[in-house]
């Protein structure tokens, strides 16, 4: 160890054993009101090098002492959150190391926050690295504050997508937006972002609540945003106690729902599903390919999703499997692999755990894949037959419940195991205490020491010759100008060594350069971190465009602190234009099936949906229905003096005609209703969510209506026409249990009714 980075330690031991860190607390309020509800605690150390959250939190890493620290941060904000007065109706945000979520002594959280006067309301706040570091115990903390009451935040949400592939997981109860999201130009991330945050606060209840609000424009960013809740310099910096002259009011959160994961142990995905599921039975054959057909939904949902998946065995973990879970990885948020035997991390970045031979989910093939707009499970249990692997055969239920989903995802996660190393991130500063970047001393890397090794000759000969572009720019200079250049980065940017020097790199952007990339650069380079991201560029005074894939890594002085940044430029063009190609002949191909599946679905010449379709939505709400206890009717509509019309005035003729009857027809029905073409002159109607009671009465009422509306006249061209409808009624489950009975029945009433019978 170093002199300094003993001294840091000798440092933290004298913090934690005085007991001098101490907490700050900012201003949450209500935008509509202008009313403070909620104070967040941030943590501050004693005067000096280590008042600052984050050379505190990094010396306290650095000296194996984070869980003490983190507990003291957190006693502290309660403590100082009582002494300042900050009780019932405001709340107090507290945050939690991820590190450390196992090892967080709750009880005596708890103790002090129920002794308080009037009682103390809480919220817990979880950082995105929580959520891929130690999914498990976060979820049995969520549980453990949940149970007394307390709030959950996630905090952060949209400077990954990792939160919100798990929100759906924990449903916290405040989901707080990062920053940039009020402070940067929108784009198509934010949007993303957005959209996946409002469907989840429209679902849950959620309160959503941006940061980083500094002035009026991003109070109006905020409120657009779908924002009720702002916490920013505009509202007040961090003081050690309530602000002065602040009107208070009450935060009110989403009424306390049933713990996403139980503490039983034996709880398993196949368990989650609900009694009335009704159970198939297969191959695993087939349930392989219905895997293979979820993991593909998976890569098309992206980031913002989350896959678990059990595999009994470790031997069922084949290569074949290696290769399409090396892509999931890659291209989705979080990924997890459980079976007996499977190591921690069955490959670079999946998750895994190894399951107890008499754990539940060891007899069982499970797939979840859940994200913002989208869920899907894949529940199995082997029945225990011998044979060919291939032919073993499950009990299995396909479902797109969302809750039962999000049920099964949590008893996946619950048994993954903790990532073994700690993701290397420094905690979160607030925005009153900005200083220069720091960079864990393990990534430190000094130029100059690689000059003095190798000398300047070597160095300068290497960086010549290497055909990627390579720059160095001097952050301490103003404007951060470019201080070296190789020749394959005067070639990439089209300009000599001489136009290039004491420039700022941003020259080389053009005006549809992606905001978010170029946001992230300027994030990293804020907090001296490295960074890849690949962004339009132009090339010299001619201003044609290429693909940059840019990686940037900063270097440090003596003193630890960054100086430089150098970047490796490469000229993904190619690629990039060979994806986008693919992308566009992707959804050209889409769009064409599409459009198969709509002549194969629907009816041409009034559009609504053919007999096939009509049969699919009627087996949906008969599955809706009996989870329901609900009724679903089905209507033959018939028409009387059709073939008339065709013969008297043209097969023209009775094409219109038989559009203004689906025109009235539907113009009558309710919104949820179905409605569908079966042929020639006959149509059929579905009416759905009725009550058991009362649903053949209010079929036989709604059929009367139809009847009726068809009969008015009909204007062709200067004539009118009057058709008049036997309408056939069938009810499910009285009448039949699937849409060919109920189909059948409907068909011999509306015969009945046709030959003055009433059906």
């Amino acid at each position: 160890m170093t002199t300094s980075c003993a001294a840091a330690a000798t440092t933290i031991h004298d913090v934690l054993r005085n007991g001098t860190v101490r907490s700050v607390f900012q201003p949450i309020v209500e935008l509509d009101t202008g009313r403070v509800v909620a104070y967040e605690a941030l943590a501050r150390g004693p005067q000096g090098p280590l008042e600052r959250p984050d050379h505190l939190f990094a010396a306290a890493r650095e000296a194996g002492r984070l869980a003490e620290l983190d507990a003291a941060c957190r006693n502290a904000a309660l403590t100082g959150a009582l002494a300042a007065g900050l009780a019932t109706p405001l709340t107090l945000f507290v945050n939690v190391e991820p590190e450390v979520l196992d090892r967080a002594p709750m009880e005596d959280l708890l103790a002090i926050a129920q002794a308080a006067p009037g009682g103390l309301r809480v919220v817990l706040e979880i950082t995105e690295r929580a959520l891929a570091t130690r999914p498990a115990e976060l979820l049995r903390t969520v549980e453990r504050v949940r149970s007394v009451g307390w709030g959950v935040a996630v905090d952060d949400v949209g400077a990954e997508a990792m939160s919100l592939a798990f929100m759906p997981v924990l449903r916290p109860d405040v989901v707080k937006l990062d920053l940039r999201l009020v402070q940067e130009r929108p784009g198509p991330a934010i949007a993303e972002i957005m959209n996946a945050v409002n469907a989840h606060a429209e679902r849950t209840g959620s309160v959503v609540l941006a940061e980083g609000i500094e002035d009026e424009a991003h109070l109006a960013m905020a409120r657009a945003l779908g924002a009720t809740l702002g916490q920013g310099w505009l509202f007040g910096r961090p003081g050690p106690g309530p602000v002065e002259g602040a009107v208070n009011g009450s935060l009110v959160l989403p009424s306390q729902r049933p713990d996403t994961v139980s503490e039983d142990a034996d709880v398993s995905p196949f368990a989650c599903l609900p009694i009335d599921v009704p159970l198939r039975e297969a191959p695993k054959a087939l349930l392989i390919e219905l895997s293979k057909q979820l993991e593909r939904e998976a890569l098309r949902l992206g980031p913002a999703s989350v896959v678990a998946a059990t595999f009994q065995e470790a031997r069922h973990f084949t290569p074949a499997t290696t290769l399409r879970y090396r892509d999931l990885v890659e291209r989705t948020g979080f990924v997890c692999a459980l079976g007996e035997d499977l190591p921690v991390e069955p490959l670079p970045g999946l998750r895994g755990a190894a399951l107890d031979p008499a754990d539940p989910v060891r007899g069982e093939w499970d797939v979840t894949v859940l994200g913002p707009h989208f869920s899907a499970a894949l529940l199995a249990r082997d029945l225990g037959d011998d044979g060919p692997d291939a032919e073993r055969r499950f009990a299995y239920a396909l479902t797109y419940d969302r809750d039962t989903v999000i049920r099964a995802t949590a008893a996946l996660l619950a048994r993954v195991a903790p990532r073994q190393e700690a993701l290397p991130s420094a905690p979160a500063v607030d925005r009153g205490a900005q200083s220069g970047p720091t960079v864990p001393a393990a990534d430190r890397f000094d130029v100059g020491v690689l000059v003095s090794a190798s000398g300047d000759t070597l160095v300068h000969g290497a960086l010549a010759a290497t055909p990627s572009g390579v720059s160095i720019v001097d952050v301490r200079l103003p404007d951060q100008p470019l201080v070296y250049v190789n020749p394959a980065f005067e070639r990439l940017a089209g300009l000599p060594k001489r136009e290039l020097l004491g420039r700022n790199c941003r020259f080389l952007q053009t005006p549809d350069t992606d905001p978010a990339a170029v946001a992230a650069v300027r994030r990293a380079i804020d907090a001296g971190e490295e960074c890849r991201v690949t962004m339009l560029n132009e090339r010299g005074p001619a201003g044609t465009t290429w693909w940059n894939e840019l990686h940037l890594a900063p270097v440090t002085g003596p003193d630890g602190t960054v100086t430089h940044y150098i970047g490796v430029q490469v000229d993904v063009t190619a690629r990039v234009e060979a994806e986008r190609a693919l992308v566009q002949e992707r959804d050209r191909t889409r769009s064409y099936l599409t459009r198969i599946e709509e002549l194969a679905y629907t009816d041409p010449l009034t559009g609504l949906p053919n007999r096939r379709r009509l049969a699919e939505q009627v087996d949906t709400a008969i599955w809706n229905a009996r989870a329901r206890d609900e009724a679903v009717a089905l209507l033959f509509v018939d028409l009387a003096g059709f073939k008339g019309v065709n013969d008297r005035f043209g097969h023209a003729a009775g094409d219109e005609l038989l559009v203004a009857v689906a025109g009235r027809l539907r113009g009558r029905l309710r919104r949820d209703d179905l409605l569908a073409r079966l042929g020639g002159d006959e149509f059929l109607v579905a009416l759905t969510g009725l009550p058991q009671a009362t649903a053949a009465a209010e079929a036989r009422r709604i059929a009367d209506e139809l009847a009726a509306v068809v009969a008015g006249p009909v204007p062709l061209g200067d004539q009118e026409v009057v058709v008049r409808a036997s309408v056939g009624v069938s009810v499910w489950p009285e009448d039949g249990a699937d849409f060919p009975a109920l189909l059948h029945s409907a068909d011999m009433r509306m015969y009945a009714t046709r030959s003055g019978t009433r059906g």
